[in-house]
């Protein structure tokens, strides 16, 4: 079978293919497309890959191009990598808005927004090609703003899944504290993407939350950034990402002091791709399990194996909401447990959420919806409005003056700001 990544050129790739290389029976791919504009960065990802195929004496052949219709044309499964405007996008989308004393981050916030009107679109244009070159392929979408994306592609009609590496991260951490194969664990997940909580976790189908966070509630909230006490008063685990909401003014003035995650990730991926250079790199680098990946490759060859493979098997993706969560509309993208089978992703239902969480979930939400009419029809109104809607910036004068900066930092990548 052909597997093809758009946005293959990622310092991320290697994750995937070590991935497809030690799961081989349950994917068997038989060609890795990896498709990428920058011819530079691709040769050096596909050489790699090259070399980690053989070293594992996998057989697939991989294919490094630059034409979307080439690399999908007969895949059975694309995965969506993309990054519109590189990591210099992602250092203004992350700086830009704290200038307003707001939090800037690359997926939530105005620096997501700014990301979604950027993605939308050059997404949606390469669905296209998919559709037409490979029409019974499935879309993983692994692009961010995960949420926002996917709804994008659904409400376009594609055969599409969203995937983050959220919920497998935790999975491991808590199979870890327990000592225990992640096979035992399941999760409790529930909420958007990038805004999800641990309500439970099940050892071997009994829920084990209470007693991991009487024993290391101190240490899992220091991992997140957050106090102790919000997780005993929470009884949940919520994603790092809340911090983002629950600690935000703290995480204002840690990120005006110390230099941007995207200024990291950038030294980061040039050490990588020096890597990848060396004949001698055969396995997947240690560093990259710093890049933000971890357990991409194990999620992404789960999904794609069980879509094709129709195993039934229950994971966390993004997928309509069609009446799981009662307070959202049908046609929302919620993260939650489904059951994947050759027809596509079912969410298993899922606990009444309390007000607590409910009422974050419908707001984002809220602001999704508008995030995306602004990143498919244009103008500063409806980006304003979906400012104003979100809860990490809410004022009327903070929405005014992002919009302006917003939209003069994308110019090169929002055609309809021309003119």
């Amino acid at each position: 079978m052909k597997l093809a990544v758009v946005g293959g050129g990622s310092t991320y790739t290697p994750e995937l293919v070590d991935g497809i290389a030690r799961l081989r029976e349950e994917l068997p791919v038989t060609e890795l497309a990896l498709i990428d504009p920058d011819a530079g960065r691709l040769e050096l990802v596909a050489g790699v890959s090259r070399r980690m195929l053989a070293h594992a004496g996998h057989p697939a052949r991989v294919l490094a191009t630059s034409s979307v219709a080439e690399g999908v044309a007969g895949a059975r499964a694309v995965l969506f990598q993309l990054r519109v405007g590189g990591q210099a996008a992602r250092e203004v989308d992350e700086t830009l808005p704290l200038q307003c004393g707001c939090v800037g981050q690359e997926t939530t916030g105005a620096g997501g927004l700014a990301k979604a009107l950027r993605t939308v679109p050059v997404v949606l244009e390469l669905a296209s090609v998919v559709r037409s070159l490979a029409p019974e392929a499935w879309i993983v979408d692994f692009t961010n703003p995960v949420g926002i994306v996917t709804r994008a592609l659904l409400d376009a009609g594609h055969r599409a899944i969203g995937l983050c590496n959220v919920a497998i991260g935790f999975q491991r951490r808590f199979a870890a504290w327990l000592g225990v194969d992640p096979a035992r664990i399941s999760l409790g997940h529930v909420g958007l993407n990038h805004l999800s909580w641990e309500r439970a976790v099940f050892l071997d189908g009994e829920d084990v939350l209470p007693a991991v966070l009487r024993e290391r509630g101190a240490e899992i909230a220091g991992s997140l950034g957050l106090r102790p006490e919000l997780l005993r008063r929470l009884g949940s685990v919520p994603s790092y990402y809340l911090r983002y909401f629950y600690a935000h003014d703290a995480v204002v003035r840690e990120q005006r002091t110390k230099p941007s995650r995207a200024a990291e990730v950038a030294a980061m991926e040039a050490r990588l791709l020096e890597l990848y250079a060396d004949p001698a790199v055969v396995t997947k680098p240690e560093l990259l399990s710093q890049r933000g990946g971890a357990f991409y490759s194990e999620a992404a060859v789960a999904l794609v194996a069980s879509l094709l493979g129709g195993r039934g098997d229950t994971q966390v993706v993004n997928v309509r909401n069609a009446g799981t969560l009662p307070f959202l509309g049908d046609e929302a993208v919620i993260e939650v447990p489904a059951a994947i089978t050759a027809s596509g992703a079912v969410p298993l239902p899922v606990p009444p959420v309390e007000p607590l969480y409910a009422g974050l979930i419908a707001n984002v939400s809220a602001y999704e919806t508008l995030a995306l009419e602004a990143a498919l029809h244009g103008g500063a109104d409806r980006v304003r409005d979906a400012l104003l809607a979100h809860p990490l910036i809410g004022q009327d004068e903070i929405a005014e003056e992002l919009t302006g900066m917003l939209l003069a930092a994308n110019r090169a990548h929002l055609p309809w700001t021309v003119g």
